[in-house]
């Protein structure tokens, strides 16, 4: 047995943040590691001690092994939890923590090794009697041929996951391009450019199995969670358990889990992924691959057992057995998470940057995060800046609680998806479950930004009170006069509005308005009957309102003045989010033509493909493979003639 009393989290953000809290909880003494960008942040904060392991970079910090295993030595740990992502899963860093004379909280390396890459998982998989999906090989950039009627396939690297490295082929002629692209993805975020292909199960649900082991041989699994609302092969809402599976799937799911981590002699957290045909029954259940973690999406499953997995982590860790077995376990109503990230959700899914100057997260909700008000997001990490989970007696019931619980919550200053998560978990098609992993990628307007005017009403009307310049009368510009009615403000917005003391009228309608309270920058009114509460921050250029999970930015013309700068419609490219140009693939005076790609930008491990919007010819090549390019640079200007 080991006892750990001193706890060194590898790792930073809302998982650092919840590792450090049930370690406290557990009574150990905890370490935070920090770089230049995180020297404030709030994990460092709230651990009993910090240390600074290098500069922004990642590289140079999060995923140098050498300078955390200097800080767990400095700072007297015994243990290191990794969370997830960074050296989470790299067998290398398991195995250089045990040759330190540290404990990894999590299996063992050699393990690791063998699960930790997908081809090698497969191979144990099926000695494990575990169904897996019909594969093809490939060597090199060149795949074995592969007739036309087994298309759409999946090109996929074997190292890491997190849908990096991962295409959706459909057709023979696309699979060169999708092997080159893939295989660059696989080699920059993991290292290792190792690729497979299997067969693509469309309208698949991806759902996997949390399970648990000690040392003492005793492996029990969590039940289930689902996976499937997915953009881009990465998970935007989890669930526990599956609504998608029925009770003979779902021993066909657990019963494979177990079987696997016993193959494979796991000891601690694990979660074994796979991919179900849902019009298949028992037969349509396919093994994906095991992460050798804990998952991001673990809190649903601590909500429907009432367990604690990082508290059980560090027990399993410390040589304990594990303090029920299999039929000890239930699962109790519905949890639902949803991933708050820094992308705009509406526009491709773009990651973003910025400082969030007003940041509320709603009490009707678990929330597992990291983002405070003044918080600067770059790009040098994951866009995740936390997670809103719920819980309910039911399904129906924790879904509307994860409505009610994003309709609460505000982000100002920095664009992210909660709206767009406001709106899917909201859907039709959410409610009745039938959104699979490809369903996002198939429906891109599937779910719309909302189209009232609401925002714009609570932001006329906050501009027309003012900021209070004394204490007298005549501090508020809301149109006070003393020989009569207030006298209507005019409000410049996008739009111009008319503020009188009970009604806010615009271009699109005249709404009956009654200010109940204003406290800070939360704001509520009646309108039009109806009791509203919204974020509202005023700045000298801009206004920003949060309203039920969305965040709309209101220009304030008259604030610019001449010579702001307009969009472009023409043939310029501006950087569409701030990040890396990878590739240049045209020259000043190439001939280039429509839809014909002139670069690569690349952003939180996402590229992007900026493409010709017409035939014409380069006229400017704003950047090199290379350089760091911020929101709006100019990329590109190709001219021509448009819809020529």
């Amino acid at each position: 047995m080991t006892v750990i009393d001193t706890l060194l989290v590898a790792n930073r953000g809302e998982i650092a943040r919840r590792i450090i809290r049930s370690a406290s909880a557990r009574g150990l003494r905890t370490v935070a590691v920090y770089s230049d960008a995180d020297r404030q942040a709030a994990h460092v904060r709230e651990a009993d001690a910090a240390c600074r392991i290098g500069p922004t970079p990642a590289s140079e910090s999060y995923l140098d092994v050498d300078a955390i295993l200097k800080a767990a030595r400095d700072s007297g740990a015994q243990a290191i939890h990794p969370g997830y992502g960074f050296l989470s899963e790299r067998s290398e860093f398991a195995r250089a923590v045990v040759e330190a004379g540290l404990v990894f909280v999590g299996p063992s390396a050699d393990v690791m090794d063998q699960m930790g890459r997908k081809d090698r998982a497969r191979l144990i998989a099926v000695a494990a009697g575990v169904p897996v999906v019909p594969a093809h090989a490939i060597d090199g950039d060149t795949a074995a041929e592969i007739p036309e009627s087994e298309f759409p396939i999946l090109v996929k690297a074997a190292a890491g996951g997190g849908g990096k490295g991962m295409r959706v082929v459909r057709r023979p002629g696309e699979l060169q391009e999708a092997i080159v692209a893939a295989r660059r993805e696989a080699r920059s975020s993991f290292g290792d450019d190792t690729l497979l292909i299997e067969r693509y199960v469309e309208n698949g649900r991806h759902v996997e199995v949390q399970v648990l082991a000690d040392a003492h041989g005793n492996v029990v699994h969590l039940f289930e969670r689902d996976c499937s609302s997915q953009r881009r092969h990465q998970k935007v809402i989890e669930e526990a358990p599956s609504p998608s599976v029925t009770d003979e799937v779902r021993t066909v799911l657990t019963d494979a889990a177990v079987a696997l981590a016993r193959e494979v002699g796991y000891v601690n957290a694990g979660t074994v992924e796979f991919l179900v045909d849902p019009t298949r029954g028992t037969d349509g259940v396919y093994f994906l691959e095991m992460n050798t973690r804990l998952q991001v999406e673990h809190p649903v499953t601590e909500l429907v057992t009432g367990l604690d997995l990082v508290d059980l982590q560090l027990a399993i860790a410390e040589g304990r057995p594990l303090p029920f077995g299999q039929d000890d376990l239930t699962c109790t109503g519905h949890a639902i998470e949803a991933r708050v990230y820094a992308e705009d959700a509406f526009n491709g899914f773009l990651p973003q940057a910025g400082t969030a100057t007003f940041v509320h997260w709603s009490d009707l909700a678990r929330n597992d995060e990291a983002l405070e008000s003044g918080q600067t997001v770059s790009t040098a990490y994951d866009p995740m800046l936390g997670k809103v989970i719920v819980h309910g007696p039911t399904r129906e019931a924790a879904r509307k609680r994860l409505v009610a619980a994003l309709d609460d919550t505000a982000v100002i200053g920095l664009t992210t998806n909660t709206g767009f998560l406001r709106e899917l978990a909201a859907s039709q098609e959410f409610r009745d479950a039938e959104v699979d992993t490809g369903w996002l990628d198939r429906h891109r307007d599937g779910i719309q930004l909302p189209e009232d005017d609401l925002a714009a009403v609570f932001a006329a009307w906050v501009v027309a009170q003012g900021a209070p310049r004394d204490r007298g009368p005549f501090g508020v510009g809301d149109g006070w006069r003393s020989a009569g009615p207030p006298a209507p403000v005019t409000v410049e917005l996008d739009d111009r509005w008319l503020v009188s003391a009970d009604q806010v009228a615009g271009p699109t309608g005249t709404h009956a308005v009654a200010l109940l309270d204003r406290s800070g920058h939360v704001v509520r009114l009646e309108v039009d009957g109806r009791v509203l509460e919204a974020v509202v921050v005023v700045e000298p250029h801009v206004v920003e309102v949060a309203h039920r999970g969305h965040t709309r930015r209101f220009r304030r013309p008259d604030a610019f003045g001449p010579g702001a700068r307009a969009g472009t419609t023409d043939g310029t490219l501006l950087a569409p989010m701030p990040g890396t140009v990878l590739d240049v693939d045209v020259a000043q005076g190439d001939a280039v033509e429509e839809g014909q790609r002139l670069g690569v930008l690349e952003a939180m491990k996402m590229e992007l493909a900026l493409r010709a919007p017409f035939t014409g010819t380069v006229a400017t090549v704003g950047a090199a493979p290379g350089d760091q390019v911020a929101l709006g640079d100019v990329l590109f200007v190709v001219e021509g003639e448009p819809g020529g």
